[in-house]
């Protein structure tokens, strides 16, 4: 299994002037970033960070799927996503920025619980909402 996230450079770096789309971009990257450490503890053979370029709209680093949405009468390639390949050979693509971020979070939360380091990564105030919106891990109460 293989996962990609896909994420625009320059909202990343603040230069397109949404604070919280920089946010959460951020937050995605952090993520990622820490699942790439611990990838054998859920059998993801690799993560993929991508950050793409206002020349490369979208152009995937390792798993071939670029998706895309109709702005304006014109379709527009989405330079935020997260891939996922499954074992199946099947992918799975997310391009809400809440929902990439929920699954980030979901796979971190899944790693916390077969290590026996902290795992965890200090969200934006934006992301942090988003996740505890989710219910997951440590969060999660008890269903009966």
């Amino acid at each position: 299994m293989r996962i990609e996230l896909r994420v625009c450079q320059h909202c990343l770096e603040g230069e397109h002037g949404n604070e919280r789309r920089t946010a959460l971009l951020n937050d995605m990257v952090n993520c990622a970033e820490q699942i790439k450490t611990h990838k054998e503890v859920i059998d993801l053979d690799a993560v993929h960070i991508r950050k793409v370029k206002d020349d490369e709209k979208g152009k995937p680093a390792a798993l071939p799927v670029v998706s895309a949405t109709i702005q304006n009468d014109q379709v527009v390639l989405n330079d935020t996503q997260l891939v996922a390949e499954g074992q199946d050979g099947n992918m799975l693509v997310y391009t809400n920025p809440d929902d990439v971020l929920t699954v980030l979070a979901g796979n971190l939360d899944e790693i916390s619980k077969a290590v026996t380091e902290d795992v965890t990564v200090d969200l934006s105030s934006i992301g942090a909402e988003i996740v505890s919106q989710a219910n997951l891990g440590a969060n999660r109460e008890e269903q009966p």
